[in-house]
């Protein structure tokens, strides 16, 4: 539990990132390949819709370019959705600041294993199910939170720059130098580097093949050991934010009765018109004033 405290807490360090960058690379790859075998298409391919943007602007094709579109704008979406969490953690000092947007892709996740099929035949005004829109949303919040945690040196959801950096060690790595060079002239590769960008593209294509057999034998519920997965990273910074914070706590009370209040169905008013028995509670009559005693007989006349 403490290891996990560490892996999406508030201090960062270098080794905490790869770990962590590993596991959420994994994630990524899983379901990358499986969303391929869903919707038929990558949704963490920005690049590839960025071009099918362009590709339908040429052909003319307006369904493409609304795909397309929808696709980055959702992507798009998730990240700014990290840096707004995120910053808002930061500013009222919660340790959970990493941990929240990765409780926020566990709950997206959950979500899609029970409603996926559902959500295959949910129209949108982008011409794409909003199983494609979800997936690439998630995407996005998952890669802003890599990049945010690890000042830009990690992306989870694409391998472009991770296979260039191996492509330049790899280069380094066979390079000869020339007799008589200056040993602070020698051209060198990076052990570490080599490592960290091969491991990343290793449990990415690993989460692929996982996933994708996942998808292919289960259905959308394999994602459920995914969710699980990330729930169990954000969940012990959050714990700790629960005891320490009476600021989250306060926000989280006034949450839970605001929900609460929307929850609670209203009584209509009954009007005096409608048909039926009247529930409403008998007048009670006013009390009698007493009454007055008759007056006394008047005296007898004297007779004449």
């Amino acid at each position: 539990m403490r290891r996990l405290f560490h892996l999406s807490g508030q201090h960062r360090t270098a080794s905490i990132d790869n770990l962590l960058g590993l596991l959420l690379a994994f994630n990524a790859g899983a379901v990358n390949a499986g969303g391929l075998l869903v919707v038929h298409m990558y949704t963490s391919h920005m690049s590839g819709f960025a071009s099918q943007v362009a590709d339908g602007l040429v052909l003319g094709h307006g369904t493409l370019i609304l795909g397309a579109v929808g696709a980055l704008l959702a992507f798009m979406g998730g990240a700014a959705s990290t840096a707004l969490i995120v910053h808002w953690a930061q500013r009222h000092h919660l340790r959970s600041a990493y941990a929240m947007p990765l409780l926020l892709e566990a709950g997206l996740l959950l979500v899609f294993g029970l409603l996926g099929a559902i959500t295959l035949t949910w129209p949108t005004p982008f011409s794409v199910p909003l199983t494609v829109l979800l997936l690439s949303y998630i995407m996005g919040l998952q890669n802003a939170l890599s990049s945010s945690m690890s000042h830009g040196r990690l992306r989870t959801t694409h391998m472009t720059g991770h296979i260039t950096d191996l492509g330049l060690e790899l280069g380094r790595l066979v390079y000869r130098n020339p007799r008589g060079t200056p040993l602070e002239e020698r051209v060198r590769a990076s052990r570490p580097a080599l490592r960290f960008h091969g491991g990343l593209l290793g449990m990415f294509i690993v989460g692929g093949v996982v996933g994708a057999a996942g998808f292919k034998y289960v259905g959308f519920v394999w994602v459920m050991p995914l969710a699980a997965l990330l729930l169990a990273l954000s969940l012990p910074p959050l714990r700790r934010d629960l005891r320490r914070s009476a600021y989250l706590r306060q926000r989280l009370a006034s949450l839970g009765r605001r929900v609460a209040g929307r929850r609670r169905p209203a009584v209509p008013a009954r009007s005096p018109d409608a048909d039926g028995p009247s529930f409403d509670p008998p007048v009670a009559a006013p009390p009698a004033s007493p009454s007055k005693p008759p007056p006394p007989p008047s005296p007898p006349f004297p007779s004449a």
